[in-house]
């Protein structure tokens, strides 16, 4: 019987599955989102999960533990710097499972993991971008409205 015997096997023996939940947690906080299956991506959730609540802690000893388990330095660097500062208030729930469809190949069925907040920086930037665009393109309609209007008034004086 297998009662209370949680957690994902994921058809890997246990290193070789500790090395695929590490890898993907490394790029879960680095890259703010990735593209997996959604057996990986809710096997790799509590980890995120984990690593983010040691970042709000920011004591040496959970700078460690991060460091022991996440692959990179600057996934560490950017857990402890960004993140944790970022999710100090909010008590858990720091990522989102977003079904995609099923993969071409294999017909798995294929999720986004992100971490929260990101989509909304992704937005700003996007709307920052664009206003700075409509800016420039005001600014050269007017000198450009400026120019023709004294020119035209050199031609009739």
């Amino acid at each position: 019987m297998r009662h209370r015997k949680g957690g994902f096997k994921l058809q890997r023996d246990p290193s070789a599955r500790r090395a695929l939940l590490r890898g993907l947690a490394t790029n879960v906080i680095l890259r703010d989102r990735v593209v997996t299956t959604v057996t990986k991506a809710k096997a790799v959730r509590p980890w995120v999960e984990k690593m983010i609540t040691l970042a709000k802690r920011d004591t040496l000893h959970s700078r460690r533990q991060a460091a022991a388990f996440l692959q990179t330095p600057d996934s560490v660097k950017k857990l402890f710097d960004t993140l944790g500062p970022r999710f100090a208030q909010q008590p858990g729930g720091y990522t989102r499972i977003v079904r995609l469809g099923r993969r071409k190949g294999d017909g798995a069925e294929e999720v986004v993991i992100e971490i929260l907040g990101t989509e909304l920086r992704k937005r700003a930037e996007d709307r920052r971008q664009r206003r700075e665009e409509r800016l420039k393109q005001q600014q050269e309609e007017s000198a450009a409205s400026e120019a023709a209007v004294g020119a035209s008034e050199s031609a009739t004086s």
